[in-house]
This record gives structure tokens, C-alpha cells and sequence, in this order.
């Protein structure tokens, strides 16, 4: 008769919740140090300093990196609380990239596929911020690798009109596309610069399409501080 083994114990939940915090936290931190190192990032604030008040950090888009870089450039303290905005259809592929965005960095994952009137990208983001947390954002909507930053959708605008009393600190990304390239798989690294530049906010009674273009140019100006 074959002697049947005892069942390993059961880990108690306390446990379970304390050595997944612990796993978490590790994965934070050599998360952070891969992209800086990779990315080679310098970080410069221009008329901005760093807080741990409510922001919305908006930036051109270069490359997938992108919201990791900045959201690991972030003093600590700040990082925790601040959450990127991030493509469902990229960051949900695979094991690892879901792992990453859910429990690491805590992106806000947005279907870019099946937008619904009644799932407002907007509304999600403003719910998921509640009073705590800042995001990491990207109005052109789309990775651009051109000099220039394409027009930015009009999401930004809503969140501000929607939010008024937070912080919108414009963040120009340079030379990060060259890290990792559209189509490629692994990253080179390279040296590239993130600076966060002076907050503004939707002035009353501000037309739609006149702050997009105010807050698209100051973005741009950052490249020539």
C-alpha cells in the first residue's frame, strides 16, 4: 500500500497578503532601477517641483516606455500615488506586461478597441483618481516618433474641465523612442531626458481647441528650456 503524504500546510492568510506585499514591493523596485538604467534618463524640473499633490503629468509620446520612465523618474513618495494611463490591447499581452501594469506600477489600462459612450475613458480615469491619486497621461493618443507632437485629443481638456482644481504639469520626453524603437522587442540603452515643466489649468470660460494648442505648446517649449 503506498503511504499517502500529508498535504504541506496552508500558508495563514496574513501571510499570503504579507509575502505578496513583499513581492510586489521587490518587483517595484527593480522595475524602477531597469528604467532608469535602460533609458539613461536625466530628469530636470523647469518653474516645478516635485509634490504629492493631485496632478495630471502630461507628455508627448514616444515609445511604450514612456509612462514607465516618467512614472519611475518620480521621487518615491510621489510614485506611489501617481498612476499611468496606459493601452489595454499592449499591456494585457503575455504574462509578464499584465503582472507589471496591474500590480507594480498600477496602471489605469484604457481599450483603445471598443470605446463606449457609457464607459467614458474620461470618467474612468477621474473615478479611478478618486481624491488620492495623480496620473501619468498622453494626449495625442497615439506613439508619435516625428519631431514634432501631433495635436492633442480632446480628453485632456475634459479632465480638466471636469477637475479644475488639479495641476496639469506638461512633460516632454526626449530621445526615448531611440530606446526602444516602434516594432522592436527589447530595449537599447540610450541617454534621454524627461522635463516636468510649470503647472497650468483650464481657465474659465477657455474654448476647447485653444487650450489643447496652449497646453500642446507647453509641452514643446520644454524641448528648448
Amino acid at each position: 500500500m503506498t503511504p499517502q503524504l500529508a498535504a504541506p500546510p496552508a500558508r495563514p492568510p496574513m501571510l499570503e497578503a504579507f509575502t505578496s506585499k513583499t513581492m510586489e514591493a521587490v518587483s517595484r523596485a527593480l522595475l524602477v532601477g531597469f528604467a532608469r538604467f535602460i533609458s539613461g534618463a536625466s530628469v530636470r524640473y523647469i518653474n516645478c517641483q516635485p509634490d504629492t499633490n493631485q496632478r495630471i503629468y502630461f507628455a508627448n509620446h514616444t515609445s511604450h516606455l514612456d509612462a514607465l520612465v516618467i512614472w519611475s523618474l518620480l521621487p518615491a513618495d510621489i510614485r506611489i500615488l501617481t498612476r499611468p494611463v496606459a493601452a489595454r490591447d499592449y499591456w494585457e499581452r503575455g504574462r509578464l506586461r499584465p503582472y507589471l501594469a496591474k500590480h507594480v506600477f498600477g496602471a489605469m489600462l484604457i481599450d483603445r478597441q471598443n470605446i463606449k459612450v457609457h464607459q467614458s475613458p474620461v470618467d474612468m480615469m477621474l473615478r479611478e483618481m478618486g481624491d488620492r491619486y495623480s496620473i501619468i497621461v498622453f494626449p495625442e493618443g497615439h506613439r508619435n516618433t516625428e519631431s514634432d507632437i501631433d495635436e492633442f485629443k480632446s480628453g485632456l481638456y475634459y479632465l480638466a474641465k471636469k477637475r479644475p482644481d488639479l495641476e496639469l504639469v506638461p512633460v516632454h520626453i526626449d530621445n526615448l523612442n531611440r530606446v526602444l524603437p516602434r516594432g522592436e522587442f527589447l530595449p537599447v540603452p540610450l541617454l534621454s531626458c524627461v522635463t516636468f515643466g510649470p503647472p497650468i489649468w483650464l481657465e474659465a470660460g477657455e474654448p476647447k481647441a485653444q487650450f489643447l494648442v496652449r497646453a500642446r505648446e507647453c509641452v514643446r517649449r520644454l524641448k528648448d528650456v
